[in-house]
């Protein structure tokens, strides 16, 4: 086994960027028929109890400077320049009786809009529409670029006894942008920085206050006094509910998407046999679970922006 270690990264320093096609590739198998899948160069052996599946860290393919770039971030910026590309592409030569490209990317950015208007307003969507329309496009996109074949199967790992073919890719070249919790994190962090300028740019910093602490109701004496008291209280939990929503939504989508990648594995190799058909229907269910979190990451942070910038009759007279 020390040999064998020893042999695995000689091969990492002498090629770290060379690819591994692994065989436990489920979409592979299937737009090859189930053939042809080979390794380059000496790889260790598998152990008998190796874990298979995707790992929870992203492992770190170069530096740049004093910059570490893991194999997610190499994978967020690519999903970003296409995300990017596309809008150019489809703005480039605006006509006013739009086709193409245009025609599409005008439908999609409207029909985001329109639909965040129902939901938080006129007013507020023309302040916040750019933020939640580009998480939304970001995640939709980075979700469906984990599926595209060789993203998660190529790269190093485990040859199978007596093979030079790989049994599990266990530090793949390429992984899913948002099964890194790191991404989804910082997602959740520059979301949860717009959320506290919204909020005090709406309610002014005595508004925000009131906003959480501050009693409701048109009470008097000593009704009023003990209403004061509870939601005081209450602003304490929901201060408590505040700090956690990053949390919350940052592990919502990391752990869909992990799960489904981890899934889709799981299915392939299952019946060995059957490892080109058994995770097709999953691979669909992906594709909807792609846009499902993709959509419910955008309405809970539109939702969250709503409640803090709704007034009440009483606070809106102040207002």
């Amino acid at each position: 086994m020390r040999l064998a270690k020893n042999q695995s990264e000689k091969f990492q320093e002498m090629s770290p960027l060379l690819p591994i096609l692994s065989r436990t590739s489920a979409v592979s198998r299937f737009l090859t028929g189930g053939g042809l899948f080979f390794g380059l160069g000496a790889v260790a052996r598998a152990s008998e109890h190796a874990e298979h599946g995707l790992s929870q860290d992203a492992p770190v393919l170069f530096n740049l400077g004093p910059l570490p770039v893991s194999n997610s971030m190499l994978v967020t910026w690519v999903v970003a320049l296409l995300v990017i590309f596309f809008a150019r592409a489809a703005t480039r030569r605006i006509q006013e009786v739009p086709t193409g490209l245009q025609n599409f990317w005008e439908w999609l950015v409207g029909s985001l809009y329109e639909f965040l208007e129902g939901i938080i307003g006129a007013q507020l969507v023309k302040k916040t529409f750019w933020f939640f329309a580009t998480v939304f496009l970001f995640i939709l996109s980075a979700n469906w670029f984990g599926l595209i074949p060789g993203v998660g199967t190529i790269g190093w790992g485990m040859a199978a006894e007596g093979s030079s073919n790989l049994e599990h890719v266990s530090r793949p070249l390429l992984r899913g942008v948002n099964a890194d919790l790191n991404m989804t994190a910082a997602m959740s962090m520059i979301f949860f920085g717009c959320w506290t300028y919204w909020a005090l740019k709406e309610n002014g910093l005595k508004g925000f206050v009131l906003h959480i602490f501050g009693p409701k109701g048109g009470t008097t004496g000593a009704v009023k006094v003990l209403m004061v008291v509870v939601f005081f209280c209450v602003g304490l939990l929901e201060v408590v509910s505040i700090l956690f929503r990053p949390v919350s939504l940052s592990f919502r989508l990391y752990g869909n998407i992990f799960a489904g990648e981890n899934v889709l594995e799981a299915m392939s190799s299952i019946v060995p046999v059957l490892a080109w058909l058994t995770p097709i229907p999953f691979y669909f269910m992906e594709l909807l679970v792609g846009v499902v979190q993709a959509l419910v990451f955008m309405l809970l942070t539109a939702v969250f922006t709503l409640l803090i910038c709704t007034h009440d009759a009483e606070h809106g007279e102040h207002h």
